[in-house]
């Protein structure tokens, strides 16, 4: 078995488009530049720079160009591998105090030289036997944790979300464009619960309050900083810019570009 590599050479399994990271993830850039949304806050790496997102939590890469053009380095550290890795190394978790979801590693030599490394295992067709990503993977896990050893309370802490606060954790991830069940997931209930409780403290369905809480945002944007609907539809949770267009109509009665011009005029 055989993974393809283009601009992204990815070690484990796929990594869905949907803005719920679902796995340890170790980034590593190669040349250019590319910035993520973690955790309410922007992190950028450049060439040559590396760093873990933690699972079970909300992000998404920033659509920029220069994102696009990075060539960049992904390994994705699954639940199964890392039960397998733990069982044959016999590693135990320990505590870590940091709850960043983007953890930047310092320098060293010895990840640069690891991911030298994979080039001779590179075909004419940019693709690595799945053999050779395995060893690969263990190799780099093996060197995270000899580097900060404390990572262990990260990798193998095989715990669901908890029950937190429903209003802070929604009025801080609405943007964010997943489904009900994975709000109610890290949120720590099961989606039944996540539905009523979400009825007592907003008095609204999630989904109602969703679309008005990303439009009224977009009526912002557009209207005090310019934005166009173009460039934020996607950050604001919405998948098509005709879908959004229609939404921001049928709440404002008037399209985005009817807002645009109305402030063109005024000034």
């Amino acid at each position: 078995m055989k993974t393809s590599v283009n601009k992204t050479c990815l070690i484990g399994p796929a990594i869905k488009p949907e803005q719920f990271i679902a796995e340890h993830l170790f980034f590593y850039l190669v040349n250019g530049s590319m910035s993520g949304y973690y955790g309410g806050e922007t992190y950028t790496l450049k060439s040559g720079e590396y760093g873990i997102v933690r699972k079970n939590r909300l992000g998404r890469m920033d659509s920029a160009k220069e994102n696009h053009q990075a060539e960049k380095i992904i390994f994705v550290f699954d639940e199964p591998f890392l039960k397998k890795f733990q069982d044959k190394y016999k590693f135990i978790s320990s505590r870590i105090k940091s709850d960043e979801p983007f953890l930047r590693m310092g320098d060293n030599e010895l990840i640069p030289n690891l991911i030298r490394s994979l080039k001779p295992y590179f075909d004419l067709q940019g693709q690595i036997d799945k053999a050779f990503f395995e060893l690969k993977r263990e190799e780099l896990l093996l060197i995270l944790l000899k580097l900060r050893p404390e990572l262990s309370g990260v990798f193998f802490d095989y715990r669901i979300p908890g029950k937190i606060d429903l209003e802070e954790f929604m009025e801080r991830n609405y943007k964010f464009n997943v489904s009900i069940e994975r709000f109610a997931y890290l949120t720590g209930r099961s989606v039944s619960a996540f539905k009523r409780d979400f009825k007592t403290v907003f008095n609204q369905t999630p989904n109602r309050w969703l679309v008005k809480k990303r439009l009224h945002e977009a009526y912002f944007l557009i209207e005090r900083k310019n934005e166009r609907a173009s460039e934020i539809y996607q950050d604001l949770g919405f998948e098509a810019l005709s879908h959004f267009s229609f939404a921001f109509k049928k709440l404002f009665n008037l399209t985005p570009t009817e807002l645009a011009g109305q402030k063109k005029d005024v000034n």
